[in-house]
């Protein structure tokens, strides 16, 4: 049986489906990169946003044209719309399998029993210590450069507007060795970077009050340690729980990057209220006063959501300044979509029309891409180290990479190749994209 995986939304997603990509090559089952040979088809999916959940339907919807012509062929939902929608996308949607988060251990099971003609099948039971720490995943797409190391489950911050407390359960952390040793074998295999995940990796804690406890501070430093030409990020950081020892941390270590995404949503204190964040503007600022303190030459970006619930003008434009104040490298921006069962969705009314969320949003937007344009300004004239990931999209003459602040850098192809390091002279830009020359 050849098995095609279609990966929708965050980084923890593209982990997942790696994950499930080698529980069922263990089983003997085949992946194929051409789903026009596949027997089984999996789209693991997100529900942060309508948008995201509505993408999916209409590809399920196209799929399923392709299953009338094969006739043989299953179309498997894995992930956030599994665990939210369950029955519906069986009933409504004509899907075969339905397996949430916690549940991809129990794949190759419900595809025995779908050859036995068993039916439909789900499988979305949440778990509060499921964290497949020991199964080594199996790269899918990958450029052999960098890499996606999950360190912990669910969240229990409960943001009024998220879904994700709901679709991937309480949090529970990793055990460490079962980390460190996943970089240490990927760094063998020639990856550079690592990236860390978590819905708040901040929260990471193994063995708590023990002789041998771990927080995220120790063990990024552990994997750090693993060699100098391994590089480290990490993705995502609650404002409410970004340490000083970590940012000290970071600052001690020069391969761990110097890039921190550190969420905002808001610069309204009414409407952080309203979101659960847990945090004030003032502490939020605090905190961001504090990584520039600590950390030379850091790179910060964000998340901001445009017209939640009551959001007024006077609201926006606090956001705008917030903006204006932190000066972001980058940022995420999207209008709130309200989600089913949320507390927000229960308590709050979607009063901010469709149409003056995205007058808000497209501000925000034109306001970033300022920010990010004087940001990219400044690196003109500057050198930076730049580790190569491959070939620019654009041009098969140029190289892409970025540096340890996050930053896309295009550059002349030459005889180098990805994996490699190389020093970059930056001499032009846009708002999204850096342009250099090598240096010796």
């Amino acid at each position: 049986m050849r098995i095609y995986i279609e990966t929708y939304g965050c980084q923890m997603n593209m982990a997942d489906s790696e994950i499930v990509a080698s529980i069922l090559k263990h089983e003997g089952y085949d992946l194929v990169t051409d789903l026009n040979k596949a027997d089984i088809i999996f789209i693991n999916t997100c529900s942060i946003r309508d948008n995201a959940e509505q993408r999916v339907i209409k590809r399920i919807s196209e799929l399923d044209a392709l299953r009338k012509k094969k006739h043989w062929l299953k179309i498997g939902i894995l992930g956030c719309m599994a665990e939210r929608m369950q029955d519906s996308l069986i009933k409504t949607h004509n899907v075969d399998l339905v397996v949430g988060p916690d549940s991809y251990r129990d794949i190759p099971r419900l595809l025995s029993s779908q050859g036995e003609g068993c039916g439909d099948l789900i499988s979305t039971e949440l778990s509060e210590t499921e964290t497949y720490s020991e199964i080594y995943p199996a790269k899918i797409n990958s450029n052999g450069v960098t890499a996606f190391i999950p360190i912990m489950r669910g969240c229990e911050n409960f943001c009024s507007y998220c879904v994700v407390p709901y679709t991937r359960g309480k949090e529970r952390s990793r055990d460490f060795r079962t980390i460190v040793n996943e970089a240490e074998k990927l760094f063998s295999q020639g990856y550079k970077e690592v990236t860390l995940l978590g819905q708040n990796v901040n929260s990471y804690l193994w063995n708590q009050g023990e002789k041998d406890e771990v927080n995220f501070a120790k063990l990024i430093s552990l994997v750090a340690e693993i060699d100098p030409l391994l590089r480290v990020r990490f993705s995502t950081s609650h404002p409410k729980d970004i340490s000083q020892e970590l940012l000290d941390t970071i600052a001690n270590y020069d391969n761990i990057c110097k890039f921190i995404h550190l969420p905002l949503q808001s610069g309204s204190n009414r409407i952080l209220r309203l979101m659960n964040r847990k945090y004030t503007v003032e502490e939020y600022l605090d905190k961001i006063n504090r990584i520039k303190r600590t950390i030379q030459n850091c790179s910060i970006s964000t998340d901001i959501i445009s017209g939640f619930c009551t959001e007024s003008i006077e609201d926006h434009e606090s956001t705008l300044n917030i903006m204006k104040e932190v000066c972001y490298d980058s940022a995420f921006m999207f209008k709130y979509s309200e989600r089913p069962n949320t507390l927000a969705a229960k308590k709050y009314k979607d009063d901010v029309s469709d149409c003056e969320k995205t007058r808000r949003l497209e501000e925000i937007i034109n306001l970033q891409r300022e920010l990010s344009f004087q940001s990219n300004k400044q690196d003109i004239g500057k050198t930076f180290e730049v580790l190569i990931e491959g070939e620019s999209k654009r041009s098969t003459d140029k190289l892409l990479g970025r540096n340890s602040q996050n930053k896309v850098i295009l550059f002349d192809k030459k005889d180098f190749q990805p994996g490699q390091y190389v020093k970059i002279k930056v001499n032009d830009c846009t708002s999204a994209t850096l342009f250099g020359e090598t240096v010796s």
